[in-house]
């Protein structure tokens, strides 16, 4: 519980969601139980360097940063990130944990930002969605909705009414990279009128698809 399977540490712009563009410390964690179509992390599914949380912290601590985001592969797939995630906020850092929803949040530290990816249809792992996860959410949390063509937007659409998911946090809206023309997906949610904030990855845009970004 002390230690944890660490992929890389590293210090970059943050890509996506509220703090886009913040310079950020992100601790990927090793490992995941799903395998989305779309996934730009494989990289991390296995491997990694065991770590303990204080080696973690004091690693983290070397850039001085205001914000961490703890991602992975999964990082609730390792039941030491908890103990991690309680760690960095009582360092004082403004933590961002990046979830797929599969797995349970309620333990969750309360002042921990949580980014909660809904799968859609088109990542294969719709079946995987832990819909009871979104009880858990207030207003400083965002849901995110990875879109791949028109089946996945007017899904991501319907659980945005159905859940009502702009009353209990941020949505997200991002194209699947590659393979969702940005465009399109910005000008149907303005012409939808969608209550979501549209995003693209800016880490990519600015270094390209590798890990360390």
């Amino acid at each position: 519980m002390n230690s944890l399977r660490v992929t890389e540490i590293f210090y970059s712009l943050q890509g996506e969601a509220r703090t886009v563009g913040w310079p950020t410390v992100f601790v990927r964690l090793t490992g995941c139980p799903l395998r989305c179509v779309y996934c730009d992390t494989a990289y991390a599914f296995t491997g990694g360097e065991r770590k303990s949380v204080a080696e973690i912290l004091q690693e983290v601590g070397r850039y001085s940063p205001r914000y961490v985001c703890v991602t992975g592969g999964e990082p609730l797939a390792q039941p030491g990130c908890l103990v991690l995630l309680d760690a960095l906020v009582g360092a004082g850092y403004e933590v961002s944990l990046e979830t797929s929803g599969a797995l349970d949040v309620s333990r969750v530290n309360p002042k921990v930002v949580k980014v909660l990816d809904l799968k859609t249809p088109g990542s294969g792992e719709e079946a995987r969605n832990r819909y009871e996860n979104l009880d858990y959410l207030d207003a400083k949390d965002q849901v995110k909705f990875v879109i791949m063509d028109e089946t996945d937007y007017r899904w991501a659409k319907a659980k945005l009414k159905e859940q009502r998911l702009a009353e209990r946090c941020e949505v997200l809206f991002s194209p699947a990279a590659g393979l969702k023309d940005p465009t399109e997906l910005a000008e149907a949610i303005l012409r939808d009128r969608l209550p979501v904030r549209f995003q693209v990855q800016l880490h990519k845009i600015l270094w390209g698809e590798r890990p360390g970004v």
